[in-house]
């Protein structure tokens, strides 16, 4: 499995490549293992990149090849549960992450992206759940509830009932992707670009930020804790000193 999952950190920035592009980078269960791994902990970078091998494919979802061992509906279960833990792990990433995507970004590829922070695309990008007119199956909850946050019930209801793919433009225009670039040099240019960007800024502002919206969307607790975070880090003493002496911030996530 080492080479399906790239992983790659230059200067600030984490490069997460999925790199199966003979099978349009369909992930394997130990692909999305690792996905999470470095989700989780990904060190000292400050902004992680998840982009697909070649132009061809984001990620076309589930190497079907995984259901075949299934027989009933501990096995549907237990894929769901995993699906929902790695893309939560993806959610609450310590540090921003960016969906680079280019062509094919459907099924789980489309629930990767969407569990990022920021998603930019290349103009050949295409999005959707196709699985009315393919496996059959469904989305869980927790994948709905992400869609749903994004683009809204009505758009979630017609992707997924009539199975079409958005093209990037339809993407730009539902607010599903902030951006669309003319090919896959420019989209891995603005992805390197927009990483380091984030880098620069106050990594606790983006952190509590991203927790705030993930707890309106799911009804949790209020923001008190979050709140508290920020203004008592060691960040907003020094914005603050940094603003009054008219010089850059030194940003330490504390």
């Amino acid at each position: 499995m080492t080479d399906e999952l790239l992983y790659e950190q230059r200067d600030s920035i984490g490069f997460i490549t999925l790199n199966r592009p003979q099978a349009r980078n369909a992930l394997t269960f130990p692909m999305y293992e690792r996905l999470a791994e470095i989700a989780a902990a990904p060190g000292d970078v400050r902004a992680l990149v998840i982009t697909g091998a070649g132009e061809k494919a984001f990620a076309a979802g589930t190497d079907i090849n995984q259901f075949r061992a299934f027989s009933g509906a501990a096995d549907a279960m237990a894929y769901e549960s995993r699906i929902d833990r790695v893309l939560g792990t993806i959610e609450r990433c310590p540090v921003p992450t960016i969906a680079a995507i280019a062509g094919a970004c459907t099924g789980g590829g489309a629930a990767i992206a969407a569990s990022c922070d920021l998603r930019i695309a290349a103009a050949n990008a295409r999005f959707g759940f196709p699985i009315a007119r393919t496996l059959g199956n469904c989305l869980s909850m927790s994948n709905i509830a992400r869609l749903n946050a994004l683009v809204g019930p009505a758009r979630v209801i017609e992707m997924i009932f009539t199975a079409r793919l958005l093209s990037a433009e339809e993407a730009l225009s539902v607010g599903l992707v902030t951006e669309v670039l003319a090919d896959h040099a420019a989209l891995q240019a603005r992805s390197v670009e927009l990483a380091t960007l984030l880098a620069s800024h106050a990594p606790i502002t983006m952190r509590v930020t991203r927790e705030a919206l993930r707890r309106l969307r799911d009804n949790l607790p209020p923001d008190e804790d979050l709140i508290e975070q920020a203004y008592t880090s060691q960040d907003f003493r020094e914005g603050m000193d940094a603003f009054l002496t008219k010089r850059t911030p030194v940003w330490k996530g504390e």
